[in-house]
């Protein structure tokens, strides 16, 4: 099983620490079975988390057998970082492990030279500050995260939940990332910085169009219209753009162009197929309309992300 290993030390920030904990830890494949497994590796035995204490279950020596590592924020950037962590990372970075830093945890990278000659980011309180101290990096303070391949750096806050929602989907796929993100209660996808990949189209709030999606789910290949929708849920079209609106936050015509990239995502992902079959199969119809709708949603084209994310 995949091993994430998330570092606890002095001055760490508590909700950067939870984030991975709560992706990871919350993240089942399609057979139910835990994605991976999560622990937190503490620089001592007890650290101080500022208003309350951590006590850890593992030390820096579980770095070792880890297959991606996070690093959290630090809440005070002119700490000095402990010898021992930058050794340990150091190690696991020359081991060939993925390594991440959530917010101002970039500087801890930075400290150990692991970012050096790359392009990242931290949050964006912080930039100049990271250009500054370290000036062989390429700061962008415009971008929620960038993955440069085993380094991977993420803006403040809620841009952890990106990057960690983005790591699942390169390790599991569009469909195990997004239960992920609903178990979190976390869209995947957002609006401005880096053009992220995942297109969710969200679980209804309670129980009342569940019917309803998972009946456009079965039709995605078909010439579904408005008045098809409100027929299917016995209401007026009215009635269905405000159940929507109230259920999912968005119309029925964008939650089925939504669910329908989704579609040629994980036909992307899983087959060889020619885009215009896969077209077909999600319901656009043509190449041309896949290519279109696409680049507007997952802001990339079909072609880059069958590269980036096929399955080997």
């Amino acid at each position: 099983m995949h091993v994430v290993a998330i570092v606890a030390f002095d001055g760490v920030i508590p909700f950067d620490l939870a984030t991975p904990c709560e992706v990871f830890g919350r993240t089942r494949l399609r057979d139910g079975a835990p994605g991976y497994d999560v622990r937190v590796c503490g620089v001592s035995r007890e650290v101080n988390a500022g208003t309350f204490t951590i006590r850890t279950r593992h030390g820096l020596r579980g770095l070792a057998g880890a297959d991606t590592v996070i690093v959290p924020g630090v809440a005070d950037i002119t700490q000095p970082i402990p010898r021992p962590l930058v050794s340990a990372l150091v190690r696991a970075a020359g081991a060939g492990v993925r390594i991440a830093s959530i917010c101002s945890g970039a500087f801890v990278l930075a400290a150990a030279g692991l970012l050096d000659g790359k392009r990242a980011t931290t949050h964006w309180l912080a930039t100049e500050d990271l250009a500054r101290r370290y000036p062989a990096i390429t700061v962008d303070p415009n971008v929620l995260y960038i993955d440069s391949g085993r380094i991977l750096t993420s803006a403040g806050a809620a841009a952890g939940l990106d990057l960690c929602l983005h790591m699942v989907r390169r390790d599991h796929g569009a469909t195990v990332a997004a239960h992920a993100a609903r178990a979190s209660v976390m869209p995947l996808e957002r609006d401005g910085g880096q053009a992220q990949f995942i297109v969710h189209a969200p679980a209804a709030s309670d129980l009342s169009l569940r019917p309803l999606l998972d009946w456009i789910d079965r039709h995605l290949d078909d010439a579904l219209t408005l008045d098809a929708m409100a027929r299917r849920a016995a209401v007026s079209v009215r009635t269905l753009n405000r159940r929507f609106r109230e259920q999912v936050g968005t119309t029925p015509l964008q939650w089925l162009l939504r669910a329908r990239v989704r579609r040629a995502q994980v036909l992307l992902e899983t087959t060889g197929h020619p885009l215009e079959l896969i077209a077909t199969r999600a319901g656009f119809g043509t190449a041309g309309t896949l290519r279109e709708q696409f680049r507007k949603l997952a802001g990339t084209s079909p072609r880059a992300y069958r590269r980036a994310f096929a399955r080997r």
